[in-house]
C-alpha cells in the first residue's frame, strides 16, 4: 500500500533554510517508499483570513486547490521556520484557510486522518522548536496525528553541504528516523 506524503515548508523565501530541509526530508520519504509531492505554498497565493471576505466571496481559489492536493495525501510532512517563538503567518493562513468549510464538507476534513510530522530549521540555537510545538497544537486541534518524533535543526545556515544535504551524519540520522518513522505510522494506519 502506497503512502502519499505531501512536503512543504511553511516558508515562501526562496532561499529558505526550512525549504532545503524539507527538500532532504522529501527524499528520504522517496527511498522509504512513499509516494512524495513537494510543493512550495509560495505558489498558492492567499489573502489574510478575514471572515467577511470568506461570506462574500467564499474560498480563494488557491486555498480551493491547495485543500484539493491535501484531501490526496495519506501524510504531511512539515518543515516549519520560527516567528516570534510561533508558526509563520504564511502557513497559519495557508493551514486557516483550508481548514474552512466547502462544497457541503465540514472544514476538518482535509486534516483527518493524516498523519504528520515536523521539522523546523533555523539558524538560532533551538532550531525553530518554539514553533513546533504551537504548529503540533494547531495540527492535533484538526484531527491530524502528528507523531511524536519531530526534528530542529539549529545553527541551520551552515548544516548543508554545497548539494544541499545535511552534512552532519547525527542529523541526517535524524532526519531519515523521523521520515521513516511517518511513512510507517501511516502506512500501519492505512493497512
Amino acid at each position: 500500500m502506497n503512502v502519499r506524503v505531501l512536503a512543504f515548508a511553511g516558508s515562501a523565501r526562496r532561499e529558505s533554510l526550512n525549504k532545503r530541509l524539507v527538500a532532504v526530508a522529501a527524499a528520504v520519504a522517496r527511498d522509504a517508499g512513499a509516494e512524495v509531492t513537494l510543493l512550495d505554498l509560495d505558489d498558492y497565493e492567499m489573502p489574510v483570513y478575514h471572515g467577511d471576505h470568506e461570506t462574500q466571496a467564499g474560498l480563494p481559489p488557491a486555498a480551493q486547490r491547495l485543500r484539493e492536493v491535501l484531501l490526496a495525501h495519506d501524510a504531511l510532512l512539515i518543515a516549519s521556520p520560527e516567528n516570534n517563538a510561533s508558526v509563520s503567518a504564511l502557513l497559519k493562513n495557508a493551514i486557516d484557510w483550508v481548514s474552512r468549510p466547502h462544497g457541503g464538507q465540514n472544514g476538518l476534513v482535509p486534516y483527518q486522518g493524516k498523519v504528520a510530522a515536523l521539522l523546523a530549521a533555523s539558524p538560532g540555537a533551538l532550531g525553530g522548536l518554539r514553533g513546533v510545538q504551537h504548529l503540533r497544537a494547531i495540527l492535533q486541534a484538526l484531527g491530524v496525528l502528528v507523531i511524536t518524533e519531530q526534528f530542529a535543526l539549529g545553527r541551520a545556515h551552515e548544516a548543508f553541504d554545497a548539494q544541499g544535504a545535511l552534512a552532519d551524519a547525527r542529523q541526517r540520522a535524524s532526519v531519515e528516523g523521523v521520515v521513516r518513522r511517518l511513512v510507517d505510522v501511516t502506512a500501519r494506519l492505512r493497512a
